[in-house]
């Protein structure tokens, strides 16, 4: 399938990631952000600048000059009225007026701060009164003595009306020049509020025209891609597994839609194979099935080849056996020594060879015949191996200590005796010349078992002669011995037949090898989750003893 080329623009969008867009998103988001904090926070600063001058300076400016000219009348109709009436009460309006004069010309300085026009024109109020005092108002106080009235020098008086006019011409322009001031605030927080509006009004427009194309940017570089790839997926998953993913947009979803479809190859070729393999298994199935019965077929007539085998081989061996006991009774005095050894081996050899046949039968048939599946306790099961070894038991002096209770387990009985028995038995049998043999049987969960499936850990120690190391796995092989026939009796099979029976009831059977005293079998058995635990065993500590009746 051809590729169709992409222009470069649409190249370079794709080599962007998801994480890519949203990270520019974000970055033209919070750079719109913080543009517009800065914009707006420098017209509200310059909105609440202008509206405290205006509040806190221009208008109390204007009260603080109109005080300024009441407290200039003030001291004008005083030093006129004391110079009538020489009544020195006259005088206060004036010294009052002087203190206010200076306190208002304080704090219209303060008001007015650093513009110039209306500091010169408070300047020009303080030196036009200034020169008023001086030249008319200090002289006119100072030449009248109180309580003696004169007449008026109206030259004088005139001199002091044209000082007073020049200061009030000057009030009037200081009043003027404040009224345009407050003009030109009020006017200046118009137009900054006009321009906050628009300022607020654009950037929202902004943010929403933004937000609009993100969205369409999502939308065709996110959305539409994912819509894609997730029709394609379902169509897949629906069967149409020849259906092949193609998906464009961002880099990432790119790579997700080839993984997708590499997936999707993969799971076509493995369902290939496994059409493949499913023939074949098949075919194979058949061949099994086939196989089983031939199979049952043929275990069926290994078994009664065996039983008729054993029955067979052992009918000329005791034949052997009685017409060799036969010619030692009729022939025993006509015989030397050496001839009556040769009588002794070949009916030894013969009732061995019997013994190891009925071994060997019973090796066979573990798991096949009487294939018992029941609850059984295995103290029941250690019973009946003690009462089978009682003889061996009291002969040697052996010594059997068991765990209180055993539990019970789903198992054949017979084989769980031929177990104990045949552990024990090696037990007693193998034991030190030099003392007494003594049996421990132990038990309790075993420590690896899985907490579904639990099972028991049972250990049978001694202090007999013990096994070495390197033949711990030897003596589990049928027919291996591991000392001659004259030092121990047996035929080799015990252990073996031990191993078929535990493996036959799902356990594993080992030695201990760190065990020194003796040695030490242990062997897992899986619980029976069913049945409890044997109340009838003996208590811990309890031990049968061979000396006993």
């Amino acid at each position: 399938m051809t590729a169709v080329a992409q222009p470069p623009e649409a190249h370079r969008r794709s080599r962007i990631t998801v994480q890519g867009w949203f990270h520019l998103a974000l970055t033209v988001m919070i750079a719109l952000v913080i543009t517009g904090s800065v914009v707006g926070a420098e017209l509200l600063a310059r909105t609440a600048r202008v509206s405290d001058e205006l509040i806190e300076q221009i208008q109390p400016a204007r009260s603080e000059a109109y005080q300024l000219q009441a407290a200039l009348l003030n001291q004008e109709s005083g030093a006129r009225g004391y110079a009538i009436a020489a009544d020195p009460q006259f005088l206060t309006p004036y010294t009052d007026g002087k203190r206010a004069e200076r306190e208002s010309a304080g704090r219209l300085h303060a008001l007015i701060g650093n513009r110039a026009g209306l500091r010169e024109d408070l300047d020009a109020i303080e030196r036009a009164a200034a020169d008023w005092r001086r030249t008319y108002a200090e002289p006119l106080v100072a030449g009248v003595t109180p309580g003696k009235p004169r007449p008026v020098d109206q030259a004088a008086t005139e001199r002091g009306k044209k000082a007073f006019d020049h200061i009030r011409t000057l009030f009037t322009a200081q009043t003027d020049h404040l009224a345009r001031a407050r003009e030109r605030g009020q006017s200046e927080l118009a137009h900054v509020r006009t321009v906050r509006d628009w300022v607020l009004g654009g950037m929202v427009a902004l943010f929403l025209l933004t937000g609009i194309v993100l969205a369409v940017l999502v939308r065709t570089l996110v959305a539409r891609p994912l819509d894609t790839l997730r029709t394609g997926s379902r169509r897949v998953a629906e069967g149409e597994f020849g259906h092949r993913i193609s998906v464009g947009g961002p880099a990432d979803i790119q790579a997700m839609g080839r993984d997708i479809e590499a997936m999707r190859q993969r799971l076509v070729a493995e369902l290939d194979a496994s059409r493949a393999q499913q023939d074949v298994l098949t075919r194979q199935a058949a061949d099994l099935d086939d196989q089983a019965v031939e199979l049952r077929r043929s275990n069926a007539e290994l078994e009664q080849f065996a039983y008729v085998a054993s029955h067979d081989l052992q009918e000329p061996l005791r034949k052997v056996a009685s017409f060799c006991q036969l010619l030692e009774k009729r022939f025993g005095d006509q015989l030397d020594d050496r001839g009556k050894q040769y009588i002794a081996f070949a009916v030894d050899g013969a009732k061995r060879m019997q013994i190891l046949i009925n071994d060997l039968l019973t090796f066979s048939r573990v798991g096949r015949v009487n294939d018992a599946h029941l609850p059984v306790p295995l103290g029941r099961s250690l019973d009946k191996a003690l009462d089978n070894l009682a003889a061996g038991v009291e002969e040697t002096g052996a010594r059997i200590e068991r765990p209180e209770q055993l539990p019970a387990i789903m198992g054949d009985p017979t084989l769980l005796v031929m177990l104990w028995q045949n552990l024990l038995g090696n037990a007693v049998k193998f034991r030190h010349p030099d003392r007494a043999p003594e049996v421990r049987i132990t038990c309790e969960p075993a420590p690896d078992a899985d907490p579904d499936t639990p099972g028991w850990l049972l250990c049978v120690s001694d202090n007999g002669i013990g096994i070495p190391e390197e033949f711990a796995e030897k003596v589990f092989v049928i027919f291996q011995r591991l000392h001659g026939r004259d030092a121990y009796s047996g035929t080799g099979i015990g252990l073996a037949l031990c191993k078929k029976i535990v493996e036959f009831h799902g356990g594993h059977i080992w030695i201990d090898t760190d065990y020194t005293g003796g040695t030490r079998f242990c062997f897992t058995l899986p619980s029976d989750s069913g049945a409890g635990p044997d109340s009838e065993d003996m208590p811990v500590g309890t031990a049968l003893e061979g000396n006993r009746a």
